[in-house]
């Protein structure tokens, strides 16, 4: 691995990338007033912002890191250490905060950090759940030790416009600042760093407010105070028509006013109203469960205890997937056979003896099979009417089964209810407007992707036929660009 491999790692592990001095310096000459005003960072880093005021303290967890900002502003007080054991116990209070908090996912925010996050946030009145990334509880963690009238003023995920973990952070801000000013950018902040970068300025500490004022740019540009305009955002509507997200505010006005006429007609329809929406089996052990054609004759594996599955995405390029796409994939020794064991019953000689292999002996110790009981029976193995897309790059895709495969959790399992509404449902899928509603019901990753939980595909809105003019206007045509624009795909 390369030095370069190596730091990139590390940054991922500790979602440490530093702030373009610009942007230091764009918050700083607003958050801070006065040159006596106490400036708090957070997770400080290598001291770029507590090199722009001289009266500041600045915490950092990594030691290393953590000396590289005294020596970048030796005028400072920083404490190496984790910030929210230090937000508990200090009695310091602050005229300002400032920074980039790490945005370090929930899998890897862990242990006895999340723990104390979490409790203390808890213990100010933001309530997250374990599927938190960092960021957020930083946040209101820095609030909480800031004076009355106090401001913020940070860089912060543009998942805090569409992740539900980020919404208690927003109702927090809302509760305890008389201005939330969220500056959304569409250009990336950060070269070497997928995630796309929103800036947020809140003012007023004490205080509360009816509204979120949302900015929206193409580019950001160099001020000493936030952007003058912006759109009102009232409270209410955030939470009730939009769920508590800012992503569909991106689009313009009449299409999301064209969006909830639809959602309101009474013969429009949502995805999980025709059709249950789920994820595929786990085997636990794709490498071990799913065989090639010619590991099946090379084992002696009978052909009634196989069954062939869509393993990803990648499978589903076409419209259906037929007999013949299976065959093709046979043609081409893919591994696409599932070894389906049942539970009760005594297995061949020829599927033991491949159970007895060093790859089997391997794939019974993973967690999957560890837990379950037989081990190599995979659960949840159905066979769907359609396939769903789990993550996508231009759109989501919804493809026929019709040759009657089954599905892993890479790929979501799709049961009609309604088999007279099935036909509806594929001939309106490529619509631009149900195609914009996958983009406003999902949520954008990192790399572009497009990705629909179970729970969000099933607030796909699938229009009256009646709106058919209305739904394929420009207006839509032109949202669904625009939306996508900003996932960078």
């Amino acid at each position: 691995m390369t030095e370069r491999e190596i730091q990139t790692k590390k940054q991922k592990h500790t979602g440490a990338y530093y702030t373009p001095e610009a942007i230091v310096a764009s918050l700083l000459s607003w958050a801070v007033r006065s040159p006596q005003d106490r400036l708090l960072d957070p997770s400080c880093g290598d001291g770029r912002f507590l090199a722009v005021h001289r009266n500041c303290v600045g915490i950092e967890q990594d030691a290393r890191t953590a000396a590289v900002a005294v020596q970048r502003a030796p005028w400072a007080l920083v404490h190496n250490g984790d910030f929210f054991a230090w937000a508990a116990n200090t009695n310091d209070r602050f005229e300002c905060a400032a920074g980039n908090p790490p945005f370090i996912r929930y899998q890897t925010f862990n242990g006895p950090v999340r723990e104390r996050a979490l409790s203390f946030c808890k213990s100010k009145g933001a309530e997250f759940s374990g599927l938190t990334s960092s960021w957020a509880p930083f946040l209101v963690a820095a609030a909480s030790v800031l004076k009355p009238g106090g401001r913020m003023a940070f860089v912060i995920p543009a998942e805090v416009g569409h992740a539900p973990y980020s919404a208690p952070l927003v109702e927090y801000l809302i509760r305890h600042f008389e201005k939330v000013q969220i500056v959304a950018i569409r250009e990336r902040l950060f070269s070497g760093l997928s995630e796309d970068c929103w800036l947020l300025y809140t003012d007023g500490f004490g205080g509360n407010t009816r509204q979120i004022d949302l900015t929206i740019v193409d580019n950001f540009v160099s001020s000493r105070t936030p952007p003058r305009s912006y759109k009102r955002i009232p409270v209410a509507e955030w939470r009730g028509t939009w769920g508590r997200r800012l992503r569909p505010y991106l689009i313009s006005d009449s299409a999301r006013d064209l969006y909830q006429l639809t959602a309101r007609h009474p013969d429009s329809k949502r995805f999980g109203d025709l059709a249950s929406i789920g994820i595929g089996y786990v085997s636990g052990a794709n490498d071990f469960f799913h065989l090639r054609p010619s590991d099946c004759l090379k084992w002696g594996i009978p052909a009634h205890l196989l069954h062939p599955t869509v393993r990803n995405t990648r499978a589903l390029r076409t419209d259906a997937v037929t007999f013949s796409t299976v065959k093709q994939w046979m043609n081409d020794d893919e591994p696409v056979l599932l070894l389906r064991l049942p539970k009760n019953r005594d297995l061949p000689p020829e599927v033991e003896r491949y159970l007895d292999t060093e790859e089997g002996r391997q794939a019974r110790k993973t967690y999957k099979c560890s837990v379950r009981d037989p081990w190599y029976s995979v659960p949840d193995v159905q066979v769907p009417d359609l396939f769903l897309s789990y993550m996508s790059g231009v759109s989501p895709g919804l493809v026929r089964n019709g040759a009657k495969c089954t599905c892993t959790n890479s790929v979501h399992s799709v049961r009609i209810r309604d088999q007279s509404a099935a036909g509806r449902l594929i001939e309106s899928w490529k619509s631009p407007f149900v195609q914009l509603s996958c983009e406003i019901e999902g949520h954008p990753l990192g790399g572009g992707m497009l990705k629909l939980e179970p729970r969000e595909a099933t607030q796909i809105l699938l229009p009256s036929e009646s709106l058919n003019t209305e739904v394929s206007s420009v207006v839509i045509q032109e949202a669904l660009s625009l939306i996508r624009s900003w996932r960078h795909y």
